[in-house]
């Protein structure tokens, strides 16, 4: 075989070996899975030699075996080739330890938490990207979901401000930031040096690979007028179900016909074109909440919570799926909406943990893309978002990316 088509059959079965380790959803039975830290559900973003903890609910309740493997990866979410005794003090593939069953619920559920650092994952020793994977006692995989550690080594300000295109004014967040190195020696920083753009914590809707517009001393400054705006969305809607047996604000009526809870919210409209309002929300987060008891996490129950949609001018080529980090933001056929040509709405029936729980309906094409633009809730510079920027770098002698920078900003300081 000749030299270079054998070094392009190499480099492709390198390629192809790469595989991209994407976020896996749990099955229907495995519920509220999340990332917790100071007893909150939380964007999976910390800081290196943080403590935090993973937990899910399995709705089957037979106290089953399940075990957890972590796994470092590159910026692009492919495994790194280093050793794991150097990014883990301890071991993984160890049975979750800590788990209880449910008390006083109707459904009946096991509950499991695991903290990191623990008696055998001691410590994460190197910042980056990292997937946690939860199998079954087969060794199946059950789920997968990504976390991120990061490093304090640069300064990332950051400044959320209006949309620097005419057209996107009043419809897009323009995120202006820079990289302040003060003692940090950047090696090929046009090559070694990446950030992550994020709004709200969500994975799916990630600018990436933007380089840095220009450069002052050891400052990387990142001011485009187009590159790293989002679309500002809307208010995430919301309901409060912690009396679980009552009606409310959002929920129109509740009723217990197949032995478990049903929560019928009220019908949410298109707001494409209504006027903006400020709801008080959380950014897409959920807490589990009760008003008689003292341990939610065991003691909240689970409820059919029917959501209703009226979009008259939504194009029927794209899907409908309802979504907050409750769910994942998931786009699985679980929580995909249904349309009811009798009643000319779009309809879904989730079965979700008793609660304070924000949600928002995703637009997403046959390819899986969320459509930011056409979403069902708008676009309004008013919006009150959570903004992010991660800084990775590699340097010429490195064998891995860390993440060496992470800044954060709100939309309500935005400015001109």
């Amino acid at each position: 075989m000749k030299l270079i088509p054998f070094l392009l059959f190499s480099l492709f079965c390198l390629t192809a070996s790469a595989q991209i380790e994407h976020e896996v959803a749990p099955p229907f039975n495995i519920k509220t899975a999340s990332f917790v830290q100071n007893n909150n559900n939380t964007v999976p973003i910390f800081r290196l030699g943080e403590r935090f903890e993973f937990q899910f609910d399995d709705l089957f309740g037979n106290e089953a075996d399940y075990y957890y493997e972590i796994t470092h990866c590159d910026y692009n979410w492919i495994p790194t080739d280093i050793p794991k005794s150097e990014y883990l003090l301890g071991f993984d593939s160890q049975k979750i330890q800590e788990y209880k069953n449910s008390f006083n619920t109707l459904q009946t559920y096991s509950h499991y938490n695991l903290s990191i650092p623990n008696e055998y994952t001691r410590l994460l020793l190197i910042s980056g990207n990292y997937v946690l994977t939860i199998l079954n006692s087969d060794k199946e995989v059950v789920l997968k979901r990504h976390f991120i550690l990061y490093e304090d080594s640069v300064r990332v300000p950051l400044r959320i401000k209006k949309a620097r295109t005419v057209n996107n004014l009043y419809s897009k967040h323009n995120l202006a930031f820079e990289i302040i190195g003060d003692n940090f020696l950047f090696q090929n920083p046009t090559q070694n040096l990446k950030v992550v753009l994020l709004q709200n914590g969500k994975f799916n809707t990630a600018i990436k690979n933007i380089p840095s517009q220009y450069v002052i001393g050891n400052t990387f400054v990142y001011k485009y007028d187009k590159e790293t705006q989002f679309w500002a969305g809307n208010e995430f809607s919301n309901f409060d179900s912690k009396d679980i047996r009552y009606a409310n604000n959002y929920i129109s009526y509740v009723n217990s016909d197949n032995d478990i809870y049903n929560s019928h919210l009220y019908t949410n409209n298109d707001r494409t074109n209504l006027p903006y309002t400020n709801l008080t929300d959380i950014n897409g987060n959920f807490k589990e909440q009760i008003i008689n008891g003292l341990n939610p996490k065991i003691e909240a129950d689970y409820s059919w919570v029917y959501f209703s949609l009226s979009a008259p001018s939504f194009m029927l080529n794209k899907n409908i799926y309802v979504a907050g980090m409750f769910n994942n933001y998931s786009t699985s056929p679980e929580y995909k909406m249904d349309y009811n040509a009798k009643t000319a709405l779009y309809e879904k029936a989730i079965l979700i943990k008793q609660g304070f729980v924000n949600y928002q309906y995703l637009v997403v094409d046959n390819k899986g893309i969320v459509d930011q633009e056409n979403g069902i809730d708008g676009n309004f510079y008013q919006t009150e978002n959570d903004y992010s920027v991660l800084v990775y770098y590699k340097g010429n002698a490195d064998r891995y990316e860390k993440v060496i920078g992470y800044g954060t900003a709100n939309s309500l300081h935005i400015t001109n």
